[in-house]
């Protein structure tokens, strides 16, 4: 058994759910923290009996108190911190998202401290970045909506953190992460597609254009190897990985899943960010990176969704 103990924040969503499951994988102690109840995406990446090997706390990141103590009676060593209200449900209730977002954050960085957590690795998002931006991570800054205000400001409390306690943390911004458990936000339009070409349907994403298509399981292993770095900085990293544009997600759909060939479609609309982002140095923190190929990552969430149907 591992000596390392993870929390994850936020572990019932898409990228906790694949975190959860390498880490059980490899033998080491999860917590999982999260306010919500619904296992279905842990159902779908992991089976019955690694979903048993783990601790599961109700636990709500706004509340310090239970933040800490969390942290205090695991033995937590490290953490990768992915609770936060999604861009839709912040617009609904800002106050709501600026706590989840933003306090909880500070809440997480507060408790590490207070117990000398070893690594932190949490989620910023490639909305820290306005219109007509440049690709490199400096470029961030001036995003249009509250969600991007709230992550940006986080990789600042990080900063902060760093200068003035010392704790170490690593931000990265995913672009537009796909695979099985993605379902939520404006960005889940490509596994939404998938999921419904594995029932034989068709599907119009709401967008178009060229981003960096991320498959959740890549992305987990690199949060992971985020928080294991045990960083001596508060640097900030785009998730990086190749481009692609909405046309090569149809074609990997439909190559696929050759029965909704012409029924899968977009509406050319550039989403609001650079069509890639320049990664800097984060494999100078995490190691290589190999990333699963559109291709490939299409071909298994398709395969994972149409073996859940026949079920």
């Amino acid at each position: 058994m591992s000596q390392e103990r993870f929390l994850i924040t936020g572990a019932l969503g898409c990228i906790g759910a694949w975190s959860c499951a390498q880490l059980v994988r490899e033998d080491v102690p999860v917590i999982l923290y999260d306010l919500g109840t619904n296992r279905s995406r842990l159902e779908l990446v992991m089976s019955p009996e690694e979903i048993e090997q783990l601790t599961f706390v109700h636990g709500d990141v706004t509340d310090l108190e239970q933040v800490e103590r969390t942290i205090g009676e695991h033995g937590i060593t490290h953490i990768v911190h992915l609770a936060a209200l999604l861009l839709p449900l912040v617009q609904a209730d800002p106050p709501r998202g600026a706590a989840v977002n933003v306090v909880g954050t500070t809440n997480v960085l507060e408790a590490a401290k207070r117990h000398g957590v070893a690594g932190i690795a949490y989620a910023s998002s490639a909305a820290v970045y306005g219109p007509g931006a440049g690709p490199r991570i400096a470029d961030a800054g001036e995003p249009t909506t509250l969600y991007g205000v709230f992550k940006l400001a986080n990789e600042g409390t990080a900063h902060v953190y760093f200068e003035d306690e010392g704790i170490g943390s690593v931000g990265l911004r995913p672009y537009v992460v796909y695979g099985p458990g993605r379902d939520q936000g404006l960005t889940a339009d490509p596994t939404l597609a998938m999921e419904a070409a594995a029932r034989g349907e068709g599907y119009k994403l709401r967008w178009g254009g060229r981003c960096q298509l991320q498959y959740a399981g890549d992305a987990a292993r690199i949060f992971i190897a985020a928080a294991r770095a045990e960083h001596r900085g508060a640097s900030v990293f785009n998730l990086g990985g190749p481009s692609s544009h909405a046309s090569d997600v149809v074609s990997a759909i439909e190559a696929a899943a050759p029965e909704v060939a012409g029924r899968i479609t977009f509406d050319d609309v550039q989403l609001p960010f650079p069509g890639e982002m320049e990664a800097g140095d984060l494999e100078n923190v995490v190691g290589p990176i190999e990333w699963t190929t559109l291709e490939e990552g299409t071909r298994q969430t398709i395969e994972l969704y149409r073996a859940r149907v026949s079920i």
